[in-house]
């Protein structure tokens, strides 16, 4: 093995630890041709080698990230099936067999078919855990040590690799064995009673908005045991969940639930969007559309919208306790009127106000145009399809890539060759 690649080299010795800068630079030179990022300018994670062992989504959203700065990102398949979410179909569409929702989560990766059942296979996957610098699963508790990939053996592979866990509720605990999943994620957290009204159930989001979040946070995780690598030389475990992250993403609402007198949030009778946010903060209809309302003093939008009945309402320390009574009042006003027509009082006042748009006239405004999110991706057989781009710019630089998600071990031989191990796979893709 290069000394450079050696997983022990110079653990401790700060002079005889690879350097992560030459190495990712010579990556780059040598594996320049497995990249479909058409930038100019080396981003800046190119160079850096992740394994995907995850499926669906919070694992493989992490790796997509990772891969949209640069890494090149191998997805580790069983040969028969793959990724189960490459048949779990949204508004039945496909590309090729594939779901689009798979296609849109792993674009920019490539595949390497491997039974990790068998020990042939097993030791080809060891050789590219040596050699690699993150790895990323999302089986539950015990799964990877079953297949012979913990945490302590892999460290013994190579100790300077990041090992990035995605678990439904944590390795501890009476849910531990739970299926994590996003909706069950999400009930379990209490998220579910703040969207809604006070007359309603609970409400999910209506996004996988626990396996992002998780995905995000995992990202950051990652790449802060990558900074300590470059100062230290070692490599470290990242754990994050999926109960965790949407924990945190409530961190407002259970904080005040916490510091209050325990009782639990109570949503507003009408147009909720905050459990704790005081009038007007909601969603209005009008005569032909909606209008959000965010933070404003009552008795300026009593002035800007003619309503006189808000006039009442001068005291701020009314506007969370009297909320129902306020936007009732502001929800037959607002009624009355077009939004266009409330948007010209409004916004040349500053008030923080917006039309409620769908994806329709989101898609065909301006203010869409100009972000630029949309690109085109292409599978190896020349079928294409839009979804969105990376949201991050760097250095002025749109981050966009054309390839879409690979095709079973379609990239098996290539990955052997460029990593330098056995290509020899024990069984074919079906």
């Amino acid at each position: 093995m290069n000394e450079s690649l050696d997983p022990k080299a110079g653990s401790d010795d700060a002079s005889a630890r690879p350097d992560d800068e030459t190495v990712f630079a010579s990556r780059s030179a040598t594996e320049s041709a497995t990249q479909a990022t058409p930038h100019a300018e080396p981003l800046p994670l190119e160079g850096l080698r992740v394994l995907d062992f995850s499926q669906f989504l919070a694992g493989p959203s992490c790796a997509l990230r990772l891969a949209d700065l640069g890494a090149d990102v191998v997805k580790i398949e069983r040969p028969q099936g793959g990724d189960l979410c490459r048949q779990l179909y949204v508004a039945d569409q496909a590309l090729d067999g594939d779901s689009v929702l798979f296609h849109t989560i792993n674009r920019n990766k490539r595949s390497f078919a491997a039974d990790l059942k068998q020990p042939a296979d097993l030791e080809r996957v060891k050789a590219l855990v040596a050699r690699a610098d993150v790895l990323i699963h999302n089986f539950r508790p015990g799964v990877m040590e079953r297949l012979g990939l913990g945490y302590e053996v892999v460290r013994d592979l190579n100790a300077r690799l990041v090992y990035a866990t995605v678990t439904g509720y944590g390795e501890l605990g009476p849910w531990r064995d739970k299926p994590g999943q996003d909706l069950l994620a999400q009930s379990l957290s209490g998220l579910t009673w703040l969207s809604g009204d006070a007359t309603q159930g609970p409400v999910p989001v209506g996004v996988s908005i626990a396996d992002i979040v998780t995905g995000a946070h995992l990202v950051q995780g990652v790449l802060a045991a990558l900074l300590r690598r470059g100062v230290t030389g070692r490599g470290g475990r990242v754990e994050v969940s999926l109960m965790e992250s949407i924990l945190d993403l409530q961190f407002e609402q259970i904080t005040t639930f916490l510091c209050g007198d325990g009782s639990v949030p109570r949503r507003a009778s009408v147009n909720n969007a905050s459990v704790y946010g005081a009038a007007p903060y909601g969603l209005y209809a009008t005569a032909d559309g909606y209008l959000a309302l965010a933070m404003a003093p009552i008795p300026r939008l009593a002035q800007l919208l003619d309503c006189a009945p808000l006039a009442a309402f001068d005291d701020a320390s009314q506007w969370f306790a009297r909320r129902d009574e306020i936007k009732a009042i502001l929800r037959d006003h607002l009624a009355t009127q077009a939004t266009a027509h409330w948007l010209a009082r409004l916004e040349p006042a500053d008030i923080w106000c917006a039309p409620v748009q769908d994806y329709a006239t989101l898609t065909a405004h301006g203010g869409f145009a100009a972000l630029d999110m949309t690109q085109a991706i292409t599978n190896s057989a020349g079928h294409s399809l839009t979804t969105l781009r990376c949201p991050i710019r760097i250095d002025g630089v749109v981050l966009k890539s054309p390839r879409a998600a690979p095709a079973l071990g379609e990239h098996t031989a290539q990955v052997a060759a460029g990593w330098q191990i056995d290509a020899t796979p024990t069984h074919p893709t079906e």
